[in-house]
């Protein structure tokens, strides 16, 4: 059985790529040939090939390395797209048609993933679902910018629709207002970028959560709910530590939201509690997450099950993978490097610092009970790979 892995140049792969080898698959590494630094994935041990693809022929290139593997094997391979634009460029019906014949390909439509990928047409989705939103707020026929913000009551959250389309990094996609200056100020900004007025939302002061989820035709086979414990940049950027947990609640509100989407692969919806501690819908990412390696962490089976579905749909003549059903354990998950200049932040905090939050970054440094996402003992190259980089911007940045 083998797996081609895409985009392995991003962290988040790097869990898969480990658990498919623990399972005995044959594993294919690949990247685009515009990735820059030698991709993650490449370093992990046990990995079976590894290619770089060029951009200008990128998707005939993977095809014929699809092809090729199905011809020697005698079994079509699991394709597994990592990255976004992968996803979306597969999403396509003629591409859809053309990898069908070569591989197995467990993936929303265009549409389907287009939908999902919009913050306005998830939230209409999540009310038709009763599920809570975050409140917002839209300027009239007619309304200058000027007079909406002035009305609008802050604290907010600005944001495009779908900020990652327009190239923005996780911390770049939103802004907190809590004054009508900051508020027109970001409001302009992301107008511009996006040609149409962003989302301005109530601004949530609790707990960031999440439920990541594995469906096939909506129907949900795997989940992981998390969460969030610290994220980088503190004012609102990915998590740098996070706890696996049970959750009936999300779990059942993710389910529907896939039930109805029709979803085929992976998603994660992102919660935000309020000052009760309810959660709100924010967004989903219907694609493989930042925090996936958490999945590797707590035992849970979304990513091998991902592969044993797109394996079995490839597969149709042979006998299928079974799936797992066992239960994730409640763990705790961070990126050491990011996570402890998180602490640092915390720390610096305006109104005297948040010392809790600092001196649990710390804890969780020197607990062994916490597992870094990347970081393990019997391959350490990967980890090792990305401090250098690391190192190597630092340098950069401060030239």
């Amino acid at each position: 059985m083998t797996a081609i892995v895409t985009d392995v140049k991003y962290r988040m792969s790097v869990a898969l790529l480990r658990d498919l080898i623990a399972m005995g698959v044959r594993v294919i590494a690949c990247e685009r040939a515009t990735s820059g630094t030698p991709p993650l994935g490449f370093a992990v041990s046990g990995i079976a090939e590894t290619h770089v693809l060029p951009d200008d022929d990128y998707a005939g290139a993977l095809l014929r390395l699809c092809r090729e593997t199905a011809q020697r094997d005698g079994a079509h391979p699991a394709l597994l797209p990592v990255g976004r634009d992968t996803m979306l460029l597969l999403a396509r019906p003629e591409q859809r048609d053309a990898f069908a014949p070569h591989c197995g390909l467990l993936l929303s439509d265009e549409e389907t993933l287009a939908r999902l990928n919009d913050k306005t047409a998830v939230a209409a989705l999540a009310r038709n679902l009763s599920i809570p939103v975050p409140e917002a707020w839209t300027r009239a026929d007619g309304e200058s910018t000027a007079d909406f913000t002035r009305r609008v009551p802050c604290p907010v959250v600005v944001k495009p629709s779908c900020g990652e389309a327009l190239g923005l990094h996780a911390a770049e996609r939103y802004a907190i207002c809590r004054d009508a200056e900051a508020l027109y100020e970001r409001f302009a900004h992301f107008q511009a970028l996006d040609r149409q007025d962003p989302i301005v939302q109530t601004w949530l002061p609790g707990a960031g959560m999440g439920c990541s989820v594995l469906a096939q035709e909506g129907g949900v086979i795997s989940s992981l709910s998390h969460i969030r414990v610290r994220e980088y940049p503190i004012s609102g950027g990915p998590s740098s530590c996070c706890r696996a947990i049970h959750s009936a609640t999300l779990e059942a509100w993710t389910a529907a939201l896939s039930q109805e989407s029709r979803l085929n692969g992976l998603m994660m919806a992102e919660y935000k509690c309020d000052a009760n501690g309810t959660p709100h819908l924010l967004e989903i990412n219907p694609r493989v997450w930042g925090s996936f390696p958490l999945t590797r962490i707590s035992g849970s089976a979304l990513g091998r099950n991902w592969f044993r579905l797109a394996w079995n749909l490839g597969n149709p003549d042979q006998p299928p993978l079974p799936l797992e059903h066992g239960a994730y354990r409640e763990s705790t998950m961070c990126f050491f490097p990011t996570d402890l200049l998180a602490g640092l932040g915390y720390l610096r905090r305006h109104s005297g610092g948040d010392f809790r939050r600092a001196l649990g970054a710390v804890g969780c440094f020197f607990s062994p009970s916490v597992k870094d996402g990347l970081w393990e003992w019997g391959d350490r190259q990967p980890a090792i790979t990305y401090y250098k980089s690391l190192i190597r911007r630092g340098s950069q940045n401060e030239n």
